[in-house]
């Protein structure tokens, strides 16, 4: 890998760790419904502009079904669940969760195929679930009820993204890139748009918008939703699409650090090894190599 595509890799890493901070910052005087329309509305327009830009067409025709299905679990389901959990758990703990997804992929992908994943697939899944029950606590009493909830909707937004994942990698026609993300995201407006009158928030919700709420806003659909794609796209067709998912394994370290240094976030002992235990039994399962990261293409 050259230094160009590791700073890219960091880059991606840092912004879509900053996701979770930055739904942290908007949620309140949103709600989760209209902060993630408002997000994948701001990035299908963006990615828009980029396709004019480039002049590239999006690829429509004939797959209007696997757009909506891409965008109702790889955008506005998982989107909205972390912007649920958000009101209650750490960006922290929320993008720990979301590096269960490779674990919930293999899993789909044993119940699919119907065959028995190997040993170390086995101790990667075991390792992911201790990994949760060491952040979750041993004792639940820990937890509230609203906890609890945020943190089976953190990871139904994993699971979400897993299943996106697994669709996209056995459907039997896919467009391009672009057009991957583009329609995605404008099929998630189209799914979310009828619940946004229902969701809206009230008046005194809205008073309490902000100059930061609003940046927070925005960066999320133009900078972690937009933005991102691109240098995601470009990391693809740089190093391959194995190495780039590698970004998986450094979204926790950024949303730990953007959430201890922007929210004043507690990181404890539980933090820490419950996020190493998942970040390792994700490594195990996915078969990642450290050493992946330094090699060409």
């Amino acid at each position: 890998m050259s230094v160009a595509s590791l700073i890219r890799l960091l880059s991606l890493a840092a912004i879509w760790g900053g996701s979770f901070l930055f739904m942290r910052l908007s949620v309140g005087p949103l709600g989760p419904v209209w902060l993630i329309a408002i997000r994948v509305l701001l990035a299908a327009v963006f990615l828009t502009g980029v396709g004019i830009a480039t002049r590239q067409t999006l690829q429509i025709k004939g797959f209007y079904k696997y757009f909506l299905i891409l965008g109702l679990f790889n955008s506005a389901v998982p989107f909205v669940m972390f912007a649920f959990a958000a009101e209650s758990l750490t960006a922290s703990l929320l993008s720990i969760l979301n590096a269960m997804s490779p674990l919930f992929a293999v899993i789909i992908m044993a119940v699919w195929s119907r065959r028995i994943p190997d040993i170390k697939t086995v101790c990667g899944l075991l390792l992911g679930v201790a990994g949760v029950g060491v952040l979750v606590g041993l004792d639940a009493t820990h937890l509230s009820v609203r906890e609890a909830i945020a943190l089976l909707a953190g990871l139904v937004a994993a699971l979400c993204y897993a299943i996106a994942s697994v669709y996209a990698r056995h459907a039997p026609r896919t467009p391009d890139p672009l057009s991957n993300a583009h329609g995605g995201m404008w099929a998630s407006v189209v799914l979310i748009a009828p619940f946004v009158p229902v969701f809206a928030p009230s008046t005194a919700q809205l008073m309490t918008l902000t100059p930061v709420v609003v940046a927070g806003v925005v960066a999320l659909g133009v900078v972690c939703s937009g933005i991102a794609y691109t240098i995601y796209f470009r990391l693809i067709n740089d190093i391959g699409a194995a190495p780039a998912l590698t970004v998986t394994f450094l979204i926790p370290v950024f949303g730990t650090l953007w959430g201890w240094l922007f929210l004043h976030e507690a990181v404890g002992l539980s933090t820490l090894i419950g996020g190493a235990l998942v970040l390792w039994g994700t490594a195990l399962v996915v078969g990642f190599d450290p050493r992946a990261l330094f090699r060409a293409k």
